[in-house]
């Protein structure tokens, strides 16, 4: 933390549950002397501190990196997932973005797919099961490549670059109406789709993901348009579109070997 900013009081109602079998409910903590120069998860780490030294229990939240890299310090912030700046997460958003005497409410990402570990803690290992059922590319082993062997144009690179910059916090999901994972779940498959080196499976993988999103309990998309405008990477509902696409054309290949398939056995 750089500097000391201009220190501010809040009030904090923060959502506290034991684990996914217990009732939750919101508690009120007063975050006094915060500086407007501190992350919102520093501020939070003061708050915590306090906690710690009247002997309560601390308020648990995910993080790792701090740097807008790993997707794990996703929570809600007065509504708004990461809070109210755009294209921003939890831990890149900072105390100047709030005013002194500010109430705030602070919940977990609200979805059946995403139980609640601790507090504003939740279980996302459905996105990891998610992209497991993606499987493998198939890709020559040994060396790495020259990084001009295989021609890919400039529009599918930039396309495949957008989607990939994913980072797979929840944030869509927790803002979806419908809690759907479409918007995640398009962007792994987009970036691989899109490149000459994700081909082989390219279909195939569109079937097994889709399958495993249904499988987790994630809602359907129905065009809100809510993910795209709360992910703090600004990936774009296109993908969705594509993943669609190639889904329907997956689904009607599938179709027609079966029938051919039945068609030889009737033979």
């Amino acid at each position: 933390m750089s500097g000391h900013g201009r220190l501010i009081n809040l009030t904090l109602n923060v959502w506290r549950q034991k684990d996914a079998r217990s009732l939750g409910r919101f508690v009120s903590y007063e975050a006094k002397g915060i500086s407007t120069e501190m992350s919102f998860l520093e501020m939070l780490d003061v708050v915590n501190e306090g906690l710690i030294l009247k002997g309560e229990d601390p308020i648990a939240f995910d993080h790792d990196c701090r740097e807008g890299i790993c997707g794990t310090c996703g929570l809600v912030v007065s509504g708004a997932p990461h809070g109210p700046r755009a294209a921003t997460t939890s831990c890149q958003l900072h105390m100047r973005s709030f005013k002194d005497g500010d109430t705030l409410t602070l919940e977990p990402w609200r979805a059946k797919a995403f139980p609640v570990l601790k507090d504003l803690i939740v279980d996302r290992s459905a996105f990891d099961r998610i992209i497991a059922a993606g499987g493998f590319v198939s890709v020559a082993t040994g060396s790495a490549p020259d990084g001009n062997a295989i021609p890919i144009r400039k529009e599918n690179a930039d396309l495949a670059m957008d989607a990939a910059a994913c980072i797979g916090c929840g944030a869509c999901v927790a803002a979806c109406p419908n809690a759907s994972a479409s918007l995640f779940v398009s962007a792994k498959i987009s970036h691989l789709g899109l490149l000459p080196q994700g081909q082989p499976e390219r279909y195939e993988r569109a079937l097994k993901m889709v399958a495993q999103m249904d499988a987790e309990g994630f809602g359907h998309c129905t065009n809100h348009g809510e993910c795209e405008a709360a992910c703090p990477k600004e990936i774009s509902v296109s993908n969705i579109a594509r993943m669609n696409r190639d889904f329907l054309l997956a689904s009607m290949e599938r179709g027609r070997r079966e029938l051919r398939a039945g068609e030889g056995g009737a033979g």
